[in-house]
């Protein structure tokens, strides 16, 4: 590592990662710690974040908090907790979300369904970046970087999947307006955009998910280490800088040219 990357981990090295329990927060939490990273992990359930953690090559750099993100007191204290622990936070991927709903048509959708994706992927997501938002503003050095995680869908859908469509476009929103307000208070705000990156929730890809055109067929995957290298990039940039947007894709899957 060179004497500006040293001292970029240095000064920038606690982070919070949502959905940390599997697939692509479990991959992330586990790069950014051997980079050097001090990492929270946050997720529903407390025996998966123990397994995220199990990998640690420091265990002392590693803070398991279970976590509802739709719950606003339970997010106020998982950010209080790493405050408590480490003193600052300096990088949140956003990174919780869920597929509920995924392969109903529009109007078969249950409402409740609807209500718990949006409570999930943006409010949830919102939630989370407001706490790190004031973590970030209150402390000294001040400023911090929030990733988002959004997704391919947050540019095209899916057949059946507006449910998590919108949030996803919703997310892009968001990571502007963080962007925007965060300027005067040095926190910057990028979004990485995932297609297919091989975890639980894509399994379908490999037996053949619907297209546009109605046919089953089978997608390309990509590693979700691959997924994780770019949010470590992308953390460990200094904060004068800031990769706005991103994609990160299996290289044929059919986005370019879908539908």
């Amino acid at each position: 590592m060179g004497h500006a990357s040293a001292v970029r981990c240095a000064l920038m090295s606690i982070a919070v990662v949502t959905g940390a329990g599997s697939g692509i927060g479990r991959a992330v939490a586990r790069a950014l710690a051997a980079a050097g990273w001090s990492v929270a992990l946050a997720g529903r359930r407390a025996e998966p974040l123990a397994e995220t953690a199990a990998a640690f090559p420091d265990p002392d750099g590693a803070l398991c908090v279970p976590t509802d993100v739709t719950s606003a007191e339970q997010v106020t204290a998982l950010f209080g907790a790493v405050r408590d622990r480490w003193g600052r936070v300096d990088l949140l991927f956003n990174n919780a979300g869920t597929f509920a709903g995924g392969g109903v048509p529009v109007e078969d959708l249950d409402p409740e369904t609807w209500r718990s994706v949006v409570d999930v992927n943006l409010t949830g997501a919102f939630l989370c970046a407001q706490a790190a938002f004031r973590a970030m503003k209150e402390q000294a050095p001040q400023g911090g970087r929030i990733i988002n995680n959004g997704s391919i869908s947050a540019h095209v859908p899916r057949p059946h999947s507006i449910a998590y469509t919108a949030t996803k476009h919703a997310m892009t929103g968001l990571t502007k307006s963080l962007s925007l307000d965060g300027r005067p208070y040095r926190i910057a705000c990028g979004q990485l955009d995932i297609g297919n990156a091989a975890t639980e929730m894509t399994e379908r890809m490999r037996t053949g998910i619907l297209q546009a055109n109605g046919e089953l067929a089978v997608e390309p995957v990509m590693d979700a280490a691959d997924v994780a290298a770019t949010v470590v990039h992308m953390a460990s940039l200094p904060l004068e800088a800031n990769v706005q947007f991103a994609t990160v894709m299996a290289t044929a899957m059919p986005y370019i040219g879908r539908g």
